[in-house]
């Protein structure tokens, strides 16, 4: 099962899932201003055409995820993983580092993006410095923050955010036997990834709605 996010409760969902998440939704309204950084609550089902947002699995997750560790650590992106092979990201061995590690005292440059669950969790759209963890329904991260971060790396890849990731350029990118010379398209999963996830984190910020992993 590939991962993907939804913005909001969508309209086709099991009547035990509905009750599910908007149980762990006034939770953690509760835990949000509890902690002083809410308020918030789910404005309930988000009536748009499109919200839901395909992660190219879990591997397309932790591609970008990356970038981002080594963007952190050398102000530059690595190299591009060979063709067909962003499932290897998981075992680079700085991304393996800043996993197995223990949080600092202060946020990291990309601690919403690298350092929430992969497979289960919320993002809101309220601003804070750390991903909470032991929340409702897994970590909870900052739509905010995921939007901040996504939107370095796009900038980093020379990505217009504005472009649509289901378009014919991001799929030959993302599906080249061999990556391009130069520019985002040399980072094709990564960028189809980026786009999708700075398009989540804008319709949770535009409609209040969370974000959840699934």
């Amino acid at each position: 099962m590939g991962l993907h996010m939804v913005v909001g409760v969508p309209d086709r969902a099991e009547d035990e899932y509905v009750e599910m998440v908007r149980a762990d939704f006034a939770a953690i309204g509760e835990l949000l201003d509890r902690a002083g950084v809410g308020p918030w609550a789910e404005p309930g089902r988000v009536d748009v055409e499109d919200a839901e947002f395909e992660m190219w699995g879990y591997s397309g997750l932790h591609a970008v995820r990356r970038l981002a560790v080594h963007l952190a650590a050398h102000g530059r992106l690595p190299e591009p993983l060979p063709a067909n092979e962003s499932r290897r990201a998981s075992g680079d061995p700085l991304l393996r580092k800043v996993y197995e590690g223990l949080p600092g005292e202060r946020p990291e440059p990309f601690e919403h993006l690298v350092h929430h669950a992969d497979h289960e969790g919320y993002y809101v759209p309220v601003d804070f410095a750390r991903v909470i963890t032991g929340a409702p329904g897994g970590a909870l991260g900052s739509s905010v923050r995921l939007l901040a971060e996504t939107r370095r790396i796009a900038a980093a890849l020379g990505l217009p955010e504005d472009l649509d990731p289901d378009s014919e350029e991001v799929f030959e990118a993302s599906d080249a036997e061999e990556p391009a010379e130069e520019g985002w398209q040399r980072y094709g999963v990564e960028s189809y990834v980026c786009l999708q996830l700075i398009r989540a984190a804008k319709l949770s910020i535009a409609t209040g709605a969370a974000i959840a992993l699934v």
